[in-house]
């Protein structure tokens, strides 16, 4: 067991970011844009599935915290599968959007088109981290995308199936920040697609609940132990380490930090003023509309989490026969 817990420590990080995202490449760049069969597109859908379910068992191996690993405690896998369905949809609209807005913008000769589309699909992730860095340091400090925002750090424990999490809203204006200058100066859908996935596979990757071994990376990589960091809800002690994947864009801002007052345990992810954060789908999508930063946690929350602890008649009927039972 301890072999295999090494693998994974090792070996999670690379077979994703590297290995997954490779055969992503190579089914866009050789099935699709040197063979043309577009349909081949579709392969990307399995992919994806491949990559959490990787997460899912690489957190069983080799978790972080053993606790994040109760789904049914934490009762949150319906709400998380409903994002990741929102998150991904989102994304293929964007895609399909793209030709519509390259046809609307005349800049499509500024995109080194004549690179290999490794280079090409490497630009464009530098791009990407830095525009979706900004946008997330951004997040943090004004009130109104912080509202969208909570959605994503409400969360009570981090892992791979709720990295993709994000209000709807949040994740257009993500886009439009992060993707829209690309695409305006002639991004092809092919590296859009291979983008698109790369950046779910960072954010997977990115909060999963595993203990990954980085070596000389480990300071330099915003994933793991450094994003737990920023999810802690000890008011805005969380507000470092705001990279997609690198920890540039943070040493510039001056907003890195390699650890808090105090060591991270399992129980400090999530808000503050949100200790009741709702695990519906429907509550999580309402939550900008009900929170305001700085008023504390919303009155419909105490009353969700006072009725969820309340019993029903036939609870407790069924608790006192098995009380008279004993």
């Amino acid at each position: 067991m301890t072999y295999l817990r090494n693998v994974v420590r090792y070996g999670y990080a690379p077979f994703m970011m590297f290995g997954l995202t490779g055969v992503a490449y190579w089914v866009v760049s050789q099935l699709v844009v040197a063979e043309g069969k577009t349909w081949a597109y579709l392969w990307i859908f399995p992919l994806l599935i491949v990559a959490y379910a990787t997460s899912l068992a690489a957190e069983r191996i080799a978790p972080y915290f053993p606790e994040w690993n109760d789904h049914e405690t934490h009762g949150d896998m319906v709400a998380n599968t409903g994002h990741i369905a929102l998150y991904e949809l989102s994304a293929i609209n964007g895609v399909l959007l793209i030709p519509v807005i390259c046809w609307l913008f005349p800049f499509q000769g500024l995109w080194p088109t004549h690179w290999p589309m490794w280079g090409q699909v490497l630009m464009a992730f530098l791009v990407a981290d830095f525009a979706f860095m900004f946008m997330h340091y951004l997040s943090h400090r004004l009130p109104l995308l912080w509202r969208l925002h909570a959605v994503h750090h409400g969360v009570g424990r981090l892992y791979g199936y709720n990295g993709v999490i994000r209000h709807p809203l949040h994740q257009v204006i993500d886009m439009v920040i992060g993707n829209m200058p690309l695409v305006i100066i002639g991004m092809p859908v092919p590296v859009a697609v291979v983008l698109g996935f790369l950046i779910s596979v960072t954010l997977i990757v990115q909060h999963s609940n595993v203990e990954t071994a980085l070596g000389p990376l480990q300071k330099h990589l915003a994933i793991g132990r450094l994003h737990h960091l920023h999810h802690v809800n000890w008011g805005t002690e969380g507000d470092c380490n705001f990279g997609l994947l690198l920890t540039v864009w943070d040493r510039l801002l001056g907003t890195y930090a390699e650890k808090l007052s105090r060591e991270v345990t399992s129980k400090d992810m999530g808000v503050d003023e949100l200790p009741n954060f709702p695990k519906s789908l429907w509550e999580q999508l309402i939550l900008p509309w009900v929170y305001v930063p700085g008023k504390g946690e919303p009155e419909r929350y105490k009353k969700m989490a006072e009725a969820a602890k309340a019993k029903t008649p036939a609870q407790e009927a069924r608790e006192q026969i098995l009380h008279a039972a004993e």
